[in-house]
């Protein structure tokens, strides 16, 4: 019973560029409107988990993504001094026969850039230097209207704001309200294999330290090793979300770290830095004819590595409840199914930061001793934790997800 043939999509990241697909391929007219004059992606490396790769497989991209992967043997956390291992989960060949899809590292320009070719051939319809100011009802032809910087106005059946912490649509919809700086920073980068001074091990590696982790990983065949290293801090102060970063500093940071966190951090000759930033939950994800999707919606913290993983559910799922349902019936569907799961994804990456940075000193350390115990005598508590996470499929009959 769909009632729509055209929507308006704010943001061409990863949660935008997915919706914009899975719609498309509905035969469903999509407009995708980016304020950046050139489309990219920054950041660096993604853990796309099992969960997100159903998906990406039923849009039909694993075949298109699977040169550029890289394929962790392991999840693993491990002490930031003595390299002693915490946890040690296998992925491989575990995860895809486990949940039915692998587990890929992906650098996020290479997912960007696939994704953004795959939309073009659909018939998506990519709007640069489109910067959205906001949007109102139409309710003369029962449309909304989207407004642009240049003067343009766009209407649609539909509007999905999927553009971020700082997204203008949720600003209109519920109130300007600033993101909440979680006391965390990260520094993020990628070096090739051929400048490191130590070899990397082939997972997915969390170092866990007092008020700070590191995580490694190899990307593009294991051509580049992709790192995060998160701080707390009370004082940041800069408005940017993004921006270079000090290498001296970082390495300052870690330094008298495990020989393979401070080797690999001794060929870093460059990185950018971010805030980890955060938003209560929100009342609502719709109203009449507009949707928040991905970061618009639920912001998180990387300690699950799920925020793109999230973001490419909602997708699927909110076109899955758009071909099923009039558009208000749709839209309730959709944040009843996915409500629920990004909030509790939202809670476990927020615990994990205790977690990675031993928080309560000695009794941090104890429970990282307690996780070891478990994961090495009962398996399959921690097994079943990941199952939760990882065994989810979007791509299932609305119907019968939770």
């Amino acid at each position: 019973m769909r009632q729509i043939s055209r929507v308006l999509i704010a943001g061409a990241g990863i949660g935008g560029l997915s919706s914009a697909l899975a719609l498309a391929k509905q035969g469903i007219k999509v407009i995708v409107c980016e304020q950046a004059s050139s489309l990219g992606e920054v950041g660096a490396g993604l853990q796309i988990s099992p969960n997100a790769m159903k998906v990406l497989r039923k849009l039909g991209l694993e075949s298109r993504l699977r040169p550029f992967v890289f394929v962790p043997q392991h999840a693993t956390i491990r002490d930031f001094k003595t390299g002693d291992y915490y946890l040690k989960v296998p992925l491989g060949e575990h995860a895809s026969s486990r949940y039915s899809a692998p587990y890929w590292h992906l650098h996020r320009a290479d997912l960007h850039r696939v994704l953004a070719q795959a939309c073009l051939e659909a018939g998506v319809e990519l709007l640069l230097d489109a910067t959205v100011t906001h949007y109102a009802k139409n309710t003369e032809l029962n449309q909304v209207n989207l407004f642009l910087n240049d003067g343009r106005t766009l209407s649609a059946d539909l509007l999905i704001g999927a553009d971020g912490i700082r997204s203008k649509i949720r600003e209109q919809m519920l109130g300007p309200e600033r993101p909440t700086f979680m006391g965390q920073v990260a520094w993020r980068g990628v070096i090739p294999v051929s400048e490191l001074r130590t070899t990397i091990q082939p997972d997915a590696c969390v170092w866990a330290g007092p008020g700070r982790h590191f995580v490694s990983y190899y990307l593009r065949g294991g051509d580049y090793v992709n790192f995060v290293a998160v701080e707390e801090r009370s004082d940041w102060q800069s408005e940017s979300w993004r921006e270079e970063g000090d290498v001296e500093e970082l390495k300052r940071a870690f330094a008298g770290w495990h020989p393979e966190v401070s080797d690999l951090l001794a060929s870093a000759s460059s990185t950018f830095l971010w805030a980890l930033n955060g938003r209560r939950e929100l009342s609502t994800w719709h109203e009449d004819r507009v949707v928040l999707l991905g970061d618009a919606c639920h912001p998180m913290l990387p300690f699950m590595a799920q925020g793109a993983a999230m973001a490419i559910e909602d997708a699927y799922v909110l076109a899955q409840c758009l071909s099923r349902y009039s558009i208000g019936d749709a839209l309730i569907k959709y944040e009843q199914v996915r409500k629920p799961r990004t909030t509790k994804i939202q809670q476990m990456s927020k615990a994990n930061a205790g977690l990675y940075h031993m928080h309560g000193g000695a009794f941090g350390k104890m429970k990282l001793k307690a996780l070891q115990t478990v994961s090495r005598f009962v398996p399959r508590v921690i097994q079943s934790k990941l199952d939760a996470v990882y065994g989810y499929d979007a791509t299932k009959d609305i119907s019968s997800l939770p």
